[in-house]
């Protein structure tokens, strides 16, 4: 799998579309936690291609939240980005606003861990520590049960996700705060410089 991209051209076209540090935080995020995915799920010699595909993947997010998914190709295609990467991207709105199906397991990985890292981190912050590090599985059910809980974050998604990928809801979440907590501070120092 090929992206035509280093890490860091990945990181400045995101810039290039995304101003507002939450959403480059998220994006650094998913980044990290599609890294570990990637070595967690025996692709470790694709782990940068999975991390620039989480890198990128709300790349039109910010400034064309109408058309997410949807303005995605245009923007990644003008930057010379390569199909692999565009289909990837666009497959986590499977269902919502596209109709490119998460096919690879990198996809799968990509459509269940975005929303989820969303209601971890919300469920993060209610912490007094604010840290990822001594979250707990249960934690995050309790806030998941909770519609009115970080609900732009959509259950269905990560529950779809989690069956694609052929996990537990429960394992998923526990797999996605590992995840998020391999990464945490380098996604906080690389926040700091913004």
């Amino acid at each position: 799998m090929e992206a035509n991209i280093t890490r860091e051209e990945a990181f400045n076209l995101l810039k290039e579309y995304n101003k507002e540090p939450f959403h480059i935080q998220h994006a650094l995020t998913v980044e990290g936690v599609m890294r570990w995915f990637a070595q967690e799920e025996g692709y470790a010699e694709e782990e940068e291609f999975w991390g620039i595909v989480g890198l990128l993947h709300d790349i039109d997010f910010e400034l064309y939240p109408e058309e997410h998914c949807i303005k995605a190709p245009e923007l990644l295609s003008k930057a010379g980005i390569s199909e692999e990467v565009i289909h990837a991207v666009c497959s986590h709105g499977y269902k919502l606003t596209v109709d490119v199906e998460p096919v690879h397991d990198m996809e799968k990985t990509l459509y269940a861990v975005d929303e989820l890292t969303g209601l971890i981190w919300a469920a993060t912050l209610m912490r007094p520590s604010k840290s990822v590090q001594d979250m707990e599985v249960k934690s995050v059910k309790k806030k998941y049960k909770s519609a009115n809980f970080a609900a732009g974050c959509s259950r269905e998604v990560i529950e779809r996700g989690a069956e694609m990928m052929g996990l537990e809801l429960n394992e998923l979440i526990e797999k996605t705060i590992l995840a998020m907590r391999s990464c945490e501070q380098s996604v906080a120092e690389e926040v700091s410089k913004l």
